[in-house]
């Protein structure tokens, strides 16, 4: 088994971006629970521990067991950790004078340390405390500081342990993938050998001795991570792997076609079901977001329970769960939590008698495109941006009805047509319309309307955690307006919405 390294995760909003920066450096990692270390430490060449939004010196403090860990692994503690390291092992830490939150540079830094060979002076990384190390622990050697932050990195004498105040995973520390490359490859010796290539040969591998001789059925919803699963699990199983494409009525407009047309050619058994009326009676009269999540969820459930029972032999269910939707369904507090509840990440139902198979489920969603590239999948479907898997679902606020179903998928084909005529469409990592439920005055010829308002939504990210709104150009927008407002019946009105998540999140519901 190759080496990696194991990611201790205390709770902060950086701790999957610490694991992507490994990632980027072609190594493995795994991001763990702070309270759930893994009792098989031997294939962890190295340790790192994340920041937390809680403090060392209140008393709901997060307490780790490193017993198994300090002095015998190679271990980089970030910004909660090192303070934690400090306070626990008679350091001191005290609140700051001042909060210190973003850019800082590295006034002092000990350049013989091999944690920072080849990071210029003056550095620029980026912090986010409320606390400060007022004395390094035991055996502590200080390695960097800022003009506010005396004790910004230090290691421990006798141990490979080091630590920094501030957080190397971030865009803003802009020298911080080499002091992670440094601790990683330089200190830490754990091979660099994570490439798309190599996944595809171990996961194949492994799906080959996970199914063995039975049958596989896989969901796909012509998205990139369904297409993905499906293209490995089929070098995996071949024939044996039955592909489902389900319309809940609720995709895009011509969606379902498209799809089913999209596999010709890429060798794949794939069968239609048309379900859009199990779907659309089951939601009707719902309102509540989570509710219709729910019910999307269980009807799917229920179409593939019936879908299974006619593949005879059928004994797993593949799924495209990826490594963000794993991680947020598991709370660094202890039991697991629901986050996004359309994911399956807990099981099936005890009478769906599959079990289940997940091959993309340790990766990023850039990483998926990546494993794609070297499964010479064709670029437009890779290049396809995400859909929520509620579908238009959660993009129509209120209730839903056919005939608000049909106006969004003509609005929203519209606004993403358009961006690919416009050469915009692969610059954005998500777009789509929201229909909402409101109705404004207008104008039309020599009448009054009153009718429907639509919000148009276009944001740039790199895995969907964090995002920011695309500023699309004014005429783009006038004419896309214009186009809608003219050949949908039923809406007179279209906003943009620019807002960042978070606060906001991509989808409105």
């Amino acid at each position: 088994m190759q080496e990696k390294v194991l990611i201790l995760d205390f709770g902060s909003q950086y701790t999957q971006l610490i694991a992507r920066r490994v990632r980027e450096l072609n190594t493995y990692c795994e991001i763990h629970p702070f309270n759930k270390i893994p009792e098989q430490l031997a294939d962890f060449g190295a340790v790192i521990l994340s920041g937390s939004p809680f403090s060392v010196r209140s008393e709901d403090a997060l307490h780790p067991d490193l017993s198994a860990i300090r002095g015998k692994k190679p271990l980089l503690a970030v910004c909660y950790g090192a303070q934690y390291l400090a306070h626990f092992s008679g350091g001191q830490v005290q609140p700051s004078n001042t909060r210190e939150y973003g850019r800082a540079r590295l006034s002092y830094m000990d350049t013989q340390s091999t944690l920072f060979a080849n990071v210029p002076a003056q550095s620029q990384v980026w912090m986010s405390h409320s606390d400060t190390i007022e004395q390094l622990p035991e055996g502590g050697v200080l390695l960097a500081s800022t003009e506010d932050v005396k004790h910004a990195a230090y290691r421990i004498e006798g141990e490979e342990t080091y630590a920094l105040q501030f957080h190397p995973e971030v865009y803003h520390s802009t020298d911080g993938k080499q002091i992670l490359e440094n601790f990683i490859t330089h200190i830490a010796g754990v091979d660099a050998n994570w490439t798309p290539d190599s996944f595809v040969e171990m996961t194949v591998q492994a799906l080959q001795d996970q199914i063995g001789d039975e049958k596989v059925i896989l969901g796909l919803s012509g998205g990139v991570d369904s297409t993905v699963a499906a293209v490995l699990l089929h070098q995996a199983v071949g024939p044996r792997l039955n592909c489902i494409f389900v319309n809940n009525g609720l995709l895009r407009k011509d969606e379902f076609t498209q799809v089913i047309d999209q596999y010709e050619g890429m060798g794949l058994n794939v069968k239609g079901v048309d379900a859009s009326t199990q779907f659309l009676d089951a939601l009707s009269g719902v309102s509540d977001p989570e509710t219709k999540r729910k019910i999307i969820g269980k009807t799917f459930v229920d179409v593939f329970d019936a879908e299974s029972k006619l593949v005879e032999g059928a004994a797993w269910l593949g799924q495209g769960t990826i490594y963000p939707d794993v991680i947020e369904s598991v709370s660094v507090n202890g039991p697991s939590v629901t986050i996004k509840s359309h994911h399956n990440v807990g099981g099936l139902p005890d009478y769906m008698q599959l079990k289940i198979v997940e091959p993309l489920r340790m990766l990023f969603k850039d990483e998926v495109r990546r494993v794609g590239k070297s499964l010479s999948i064709a670029p437009d479907i890779l290049g396809r941006h995400p859909f929520p898997g509620p579908g238009l679902a959660i993009r129509i606020l209120g209730d839903i009805t056919a005939e608000k179903v049909n106006m969004l998928q003509a609005v929203d084909a519209l606004f993403i047509n358009g961006l690919k005529q416009a050469g915009l469409y692969d610059l954005i990592w998500q777009a789509g319309a929201m229909l909402l439920p409101v109705q404004s005055v207008g104008v039309m010829g020599d009448e009054r309307t009153y009718e429907k308002c639509v919000a148009l939504r276009a944001v740039e990210s790199t895995d969907g955690m964090t995002a920011d709104w695309v500023d699309l150009p004014y005429a783009f927008l006038q004419d896309i307006s214009n186009q809608i407002i003219n050949k949908v019946p039923g809406v007179n009105r279209v906003v943009y919405d620019i807002s960042s998540k978070p606060p906001a999140t991509i989808e409105w519901e």
